[in-house]
């Protein structure tokens, strides 16, 4: 008999008050992984650069414009995923993070296939996203969900740019 709970994604904030401070833990790790990788680790949020601090401190005001997918796993919060508001058409998929006791779950691809039907609801004709070209495994779930690299928009180096259609 396995240990395993069935994971659900759910919008956030929701009416579940024991997972409210779930998206700023996810976040906080997102971020603080992010600047060792980038090789600017720092010892805890209050190190990060001001706008991820943000978005940790208070990512309701952070995100107020788009939509903040969490996976739970009863009542913890597994992961995470922010899909922004669609402009033009197009909508951008933004800190994918799976605490790394879950991973290899499906639950990625969940938030992702949440994202794109999101999208698809309101009407969006492309997602897009950005991601470290040091996450090889990120960018092979991407390509696996029909992502494809295209032209950057962001001008930041060692950042792969992707899109598909919805």
């Amino acid at each position: 008999m396995t240990d395993q709970r069935e994971v659900a994604i759910v919008r956030w904030p929701g009416r579940r008050p024991s997972v409210e401070a779930g998206p700023a833990a996810l976040l906080a790790s997102y971020h603080l992984r992010t600047e060792a990788e980038k090789g600017a680790a720092v010892a805890d949020v209050s190190g990060l650069p001001d706008r991820y601090r943000a978005e940790v401190l208070d990512p309701r005001t952070a995100f107020a414009d788009a939509v903040v997918l969490v996976a739970l796993s009863g009542d913890t919060a597994v992961g995470c995923l922010v899909v922004t508001a669609p402009v033009g058409g197009r909508s951008e998929i933004k800190r994918l993070w799976t605490d790394p006791a879950f991973r290899s779950k499906g639950i990625a691809s969940g938030l992702v296939g949440a994202a794109l039907a999101l999208s698809a609801e309101n009407g969006v004709r492309t997602v897009r996203l950005s991601v470290w070209k040091w996450r090889a495994d990120a960018i092979a779930l991407y390509e696996r969900l029909g992502f494809a690299v295209a032209e950057s928009w962001d001008e930041r180096d060692q950042l792969v740019c992707m899109e598909r259609a919805v």
